[in-house]
């Protein structure tokens, strides 16, 4: 395996990378926001705990069907994270090359890699903090849009044990 092929595989190996951390981090972050808005639920009716439960889970059937959010599911991504780009060590790479070729025109491929290489070192670097900001923002966005289905689900569980004599806090 050539020095090109060992890169595309090492580029290929941390895009990989780069997914299963992001739909990580968005799996972790859902969860973490879901155990704290976990509705707390009072029988102010003297329902007993067995009656509690019974009327938790016909609850939990009809607000999953109203929301169309299940909170028992697994979080999951709703649309597939942003390509990761750049990074100075293939921009460098990539300026090595293009400087040699055009070193050996020139008369001097040492000097054109080495100029290659730092340009492309810089460019590699600005695209891979754009590449960054994306994948942070995606996070983010992946993060509201479970907040808000969750708090769909939540409200509609909550008016349906109010409907059957909880108070729900």
């Amino acid at each position: 395996m050539n020095k090109e092929q060992k890169m595309k595989t090492t580029i290929q190996k941390l895009h990989i990378l780069t997914i299963v951390a992001v739909a990580a981090a968005v799996m972790i972050s859902a969860t973490a926001s879901a155990a704290v808005q976990e509705p707390i639920v009072f029988p102010a009716k003297g329902q007993s705990a067995e009656q509690t439960e019974q009327d938790k889970f016909s609850c939990y059937t009809w607000s999953k069907g109203q929301s169309g959010f299940d909170p028992m599911r697994t979080p999951t991504a709703t649309a597939p994270a942003p390509e990761t780009k750049g990074g100075v060590i293939k921009g460098a790479a990539g300026g090595a090359i293009a400087g040699v070729a055009i070193g050996a025109i020139a008369g001097n491929a040492g000097k054109g890699a080495a100029i290659g290489a730092a340009s492309g070192g810089l460019i590699g670097g600005a695209r891979r903090h754009q590449s960054d900001r994306e994948q942070k923002k995606y996070t983010q966005d992946q993060s509201a849009g479970y907040e808000q289905q969750r708090g769909t689900y939540n409200r509609a569980w909550s008016a349906c044990m109010e409907g059957k004599g909880y108070t729900v806090k």
